[in-house]
């Protein structure tokens, strides 16, 4: 289904189904259905439309990794799968017995809900721009609001950048996108307000490349500083000398001398309320979003790291007070998710 005038099913990437897990034991409870024991992992998997180094998918498959490890899941994924095979692969893992499927679909919306309407027992946890369905019982969906973090890394970029020019990099001009530019924007002008934008989108979500031929072409129409949205931006600004704000990750140990700080996305805490969910049998449509929020630990900013020491102390005063206004609800960063304009 087209976004904002995007035709996302052009997209087309390799499906990689990885190896199926063991089945997960099931118990008979008299004269209710058949449902999990409490203790028993869950079969679940995951589809991918990235490789799982994407920064957006690294954070999934990394909470659904330390969901494995913990033993509350059995975890299996396929990643490059593009989104005319995106279906297909949904209906694979569901026949397999998986309990719990994540995976993004906001280039395959339509095609990800008939699955699930055909498999009403199988929870579905998809990353989308719509809301959930009362009439898809089965169907909830999340999405990276890490305002919160992205507010609080633009007061520290407004105070880094001497040129007053900061270049923005991002995939696609989409809510998911959108509501991170426009809080780190809103974030530099609490520093300084005076700052110009140049905002820039390549679409696609993995093409280093191509967005580190966009950075230079910022870095050439003045920005010091970069919003490093897309992998390759960070490339950009570490050849060229000038610094980044990182989203999602921490990249600042490939960019010591570049990446000042970070916005991080934890998807821990929107997995482990979906696992609880099917697990008591409880799960519902729902959306996940809040668990992104910062007040539930869903985002946080990264250690300034080598960075420590050259942010001026004030700043970060600063940040430290507005991010106990934010935990404690005093403070509430506005959701936008309007296209970012350059400026």
């Amino acid at each position: 289904m087209p976004k904002n005038g995007i035709d996302f099913s052009s997209l087309s990437r390799r499906s990689v189904l990885k190896a199926a897990g063991a089945t997960a034991a099931l118990a008979t409870v008299a004269g209710l259905p058949t449902r999990l024991l409490a203790a028993d992992p869950i079969k679940v998997a995951a589809v991918y439309t990235v490789p799982v180094e994407q920064q957006w998918v690294s954070r999934i498959h990394k909470a659904a990794n330390a969901a494995k490890e913990r033993g509350d899941i059995e975890y299996v994924y396929s990643e490059n799968t593009s989104n005319n095979d995106y279906e297909r692969v949904m209906r694979e893992y569901a026949e397999a017995g998986h309990k719990l499927i994540l995976g993004e679909v906001f280039g395959v919306e339509e095609a990800a809900r008939s699955v699930a309407k055909d498999y009403p027992d199988v929870a579905f946890l998809m990353g989308s721009s719509f809301k959930p369905d009362a009439a898809l019982p089965n169907f909830s969906v999340f999405d990276n609001y890490i305002q919160d973090a992205s507010y609080l890394s633009g007061i520290i970029a407004g105070a880094m950048t001497k040129s007053k020019n900061i270049g923005m990099v991002g995939g696609y001009p989409i809510p998911e996108v959108n509501r991170l530019m426009n809080a780190f924007m809103a974030g530099v002008k609490e520093s300084a307000p005076d700052t110009k934008f140049q905002v820039a989108f390549i679409g696609s979500w993995f093409d280093p490349p191509k967005a580190k031929e966009t950075a230079f072409a910022q870095i050439d129409g003045g920005a010091d500083l970069l919003y490093a949205e897309r992998f390759g931006v960070s490339d950009a600004a570490k050849e060229k000398k000038v610094l980044a704000v990182g989203n999602v990750i921490d990249t600042q140990a490939d960019y010591p001398e570049t990446v000042v700080v970070s916005a991080l996305w934890h998807f821990e805490p929107t997995l482990d309320k979906a696992i609880a969910e099917v697990k008591a049998g409880s799960f519902k449509a729902d959306d996940y979003g809040v668990y992104s929020f910062m007040k539930a630990g869903g985002c946080s900013l990264a250690p300034l790291g080598t960075f420590e020491g050259k942010v001026p102390a004030e700043v970060m005063a600063k940040v430290a007070e507005k991010e106990k206004a934010i935990k404690d609800g005093s403070v509430t960063v506005e959701v936008n998710d309007n296209e970012p304009k350059s400026s």
